[in-house]
């Protein structure tokens, strides 16, 4: 069966994206031919509907105009008119896409779930209406739970989310990543769901050091004595990496207390009184620019070395422009620990590249983590499950239990065994769990159900 995969995006370092590289991965595995959608494709290969781009200028203004203030619009009517307008092009598009390319099921990927673009909902679900395309509609987040989509400037976009965000149409199946998404779907539009997680590779080769990436330590300015710790997802306000710079300032103390006592890392190297610690940013930039300088002043003023290395990060190893372009999980390993303090994720990609990458790691417990996966038992130092927001907008945790998984961190960067036994013990659970296995096991029966509606 020719299947294809709609994002607004392809070949990035965005969750979405890599998870569409998985399933990908898995469907030609179960013998499927495979396509990519998207509005741009970065270092992947898709069929392109520029329209869909996640950046689009017309989008930008749509998004604005529909949940900030209704400001380039004379009327609600003027405004939908041009969403609808912009609809009727996209919707064109993908049905010369569904016909040229002969496409027999389609799977949207967070399309009908956030509202980020009013004009690809509407236009996939009056395409999938048409052709009655057995259609798997696969939901990262839903626009009820971010605060963005929660107050539209009219009512034309209140009717479109509770239509199109998602869709019921008889071709259409509808999948989630979480139970909680699973409950608010089932309990706001009365549409069922499978629970499908996050899964990652784990039978692909171990990512090692080479001389490649330790380029990336040089292109940075890490040296061979220094730790360092990673945020390897998008910049956004909802990873809350406020609390990750608290903890590194933190863990800053502790260092500073064990420096000149001759103690030995979790990997043999000694301490020294020029090591230091280094907080490297991967991911791509996604916040306001207020986000960002609130960042870089809260390290300033905390004295975290704090830096954005995306400039030299990318979807895979290339070279540009004369400078080594490193992936993402070259980044993993030149690491020692990760930070993970999002109080929102609709499941945790990062949480499983840091358990691959035998790499122990601090989460946030937010409400997906404590629902859907701490029962697994995965070790990893928490800043438990409350947080309140400082009068500057930032979040922030109690001091005390900064402090005490400041500790715990460092007590584990200096034990070999611990560090170890650990690190294997994520390894083993998340393979068990959320492996491709498990992902071709759960799809086999959903897509013979989609395949007959």
């Amino acid at each position: 069966m020719k299947i294809a995969l709609a994002h607004f995006r392809s070949g990035e370092t965005d969750g979405v994206s890599l998870e569409m590289d998985k399933w990908k991965d898995v469907l030609i595995q179960m013998g499927h031919d495979v396509i990519f959608l998207a509005g741009s494709e970065g270092l992947t290969n898709a069929y392109l509907i520029p329209e869909l781009h996640y950046k689009h200028p017309r989008n930008a203004k749509f998004v604005y105009n529909a949940y900030d203030k209704l400001l380039d619009y004379e009327s609600e009517q003027d405004f939908a008119d041009d969403v609808l307008g912009f609809t009727e092009l996209i919707e064109k598009k993908l049905l010369d896409f569904v016909e040229s390319e002969q496409i027999e099921m389609l799977i949207p990927f967070n399309i009908w779930s956030l509202g980020w673009s009013l004009p690809a909902g509407i236009a996939f679900g009056n395409a999938v209406r048409k052709t009655g395309i057995p259609c798997l509609g696969f939901h990262h987040n839903f626009y009820w739970e971010r605060e963005l989509y929660g107050k539209p400037t009219c009512p034309i976009v209140k009717d479109w989310l509770q239509t199109y965000f998602p869709p019921e149409l008889p071709s259409v199946r509808h999948a989630v990543t979480n139970q909680l998404s699973h409950d608010g779907l089932l309990e706001r539009r009365n549409l069922n769901s499978y629970v499908i997680p996050n899964v990652f590779d784990f039978g692909q080769p171990r990512w090692s050091s080479d001389a490649y990436n330790q380029g990336l330590r040089e292109a940075v300015g890490i040296r061979e004595e220094d730790i360092v710790i990673l945020q390897a997802t998008r910049v956004t306000e909802r990873k809350t990496i406020e609390l990750g710079i608290d903890v590194v300032a933190a863990l800053e103390e502790e260092l500073n207390l064990i420096k000149e006592q001759g103690v030995t890392l979790y990997n043999g190297k000694p301490l020294s009184e020029n090591s230091r610690l280094v907080y490297l940013l991967a991911g791509m930039p996604e916040s306001t620019y207020e986000y960002t300088e609130q960042l870089r002043q809260r390290a300033e003023q905390l004295q975290v070395d704090l830096r954005f290395v995306n400039q030299v990060i990318g979807y895979s190893r290339t070279h540009t422009g004369g400078h080594n372009i490193y992936s993402l999980w070259d980044a993993y390993v030149i690491a020692d620990f990760i930070t993970y303090p999002s109080i929102l994720e609709s499941w945790g990609n990062q949480l499983l590249e840091a358990v691959f990458a035998n790499k122990p790691m601090i989460i946030f417990e937010y409400p997906v983590y404590e629902n859907d996966i701490r029962q697994y038992g995965f070790q990893f130092v928490s800043l438990g499950n409350r947080y309140e927001t400082s009068p500057d907008g930032l979040a922030q945790v109690d001091e005390a239990i900064v402090k005490a998984a400041a500790r715990e961190m460092m007590a584990l960067l200096t034990d070999p065994a611990q560090y170890e036994q650990i690190v294997n013990n994520n390894f083993n659970t998340a393979s068990k769990h959320f492996s491709y296995e498990s992902l071709h096991a759960l799809l086999v029966p959903i897509f013979e159900e989609v395949r007959s509606c």
